[in-house]
């Protein structure tokens, strides 16, 4: 995951790049202005597992936006090893508990290239910190009656992250973002893999946007 994660941050930059160079051939123009508030949804693919969220931003300035967030995603152990029995069970050897990371995180998106890029391409850096919510369940009770043994921890986190906003619409919201998530819980720690007691967590997560501006 970690070498498909370079890749993608590669392909961002070279984009980032060519867009950059077509936005010093292209006669300047006016900004586009965008809507204030967008709303929508997250879709998490990454190290630790998938995962699903939601978000709110608000357009603070030309060049700067505050968002709050709230997402779920599960935290594998990279020793992690799932196999597959005779009959297409799936299962993991000194597995515990299922670990799933709930952040709810308050930060800002800050736009590069405002000045050379057109706005079919809109880059940015962007950082969250807030709390987060490690919840276990046991591994040896089936997925959805798991939670009715659900554990609940508490941490600290955040992120830091390079993503994109495509398109000119002004109704509808698409984009990228490549985060680096670092979770620290508060106590004894969960013990995910027989042995091992995490107290600290850290996942790459590619991120796909969709949403709606208003």
């Amino acid at each position: 995951m970690k070498v498909i994660s370079l890749i993608i941050a590669l392909i961002l930059c070279s984009s980032l790049s060519y867009s950059q160079r077509l936005g010093e051939l292209a006669p300047e123009k006016p900004p586009e202005i965008f809507p204030d508030n967008s709303w929508g949804a997250d879709l998490m693919f990454g190290e630790g597992g998938f995962g699903l969220g939601t978000f709110y931003r608000r357009q603070l300035s030309q060049n700067l936006i505050g968002f709050v967030d709230l997402s779920i995603s599960e935290s594998k152990d990279e020793r992690e090893i799932e196999y597959i029995d005779f009959w297409g069970n799936t299962f993991t050897y000194n597995k515990v508990n299922r670990v799933f990371l709930l952040p709810l995180n308050l930060g800002i998106h800050y736009r590069l290239f405002t000045e050379s890029l057109t706005e079919n391409l809109r880059p940015y850096l962007n950082a969250g910190i807030g709390p987060t919510f490690v919840v276990t369940t046991p591994y040896d009770i089936e997925f959805f009656s798991a939670f009715g043994k659900a554990h609940i921890n508490y941490a600290a986190g955040g992120y830091i992250g390079i993503g994109a906003n495509f398109g000119t619409s002004k109704n509808n919201l698409v984009g990228i973002n490549l985060r680096y998530y670092f979770v620290h819980l508060f106590g004894e720690g969960v013990e995910s893999l027989k042995g091992n007691v995490r107290k600290d967590f850290g996942h790459f997560f590619l991120t796909l946007n969709i949403g709606i501006m208003y």
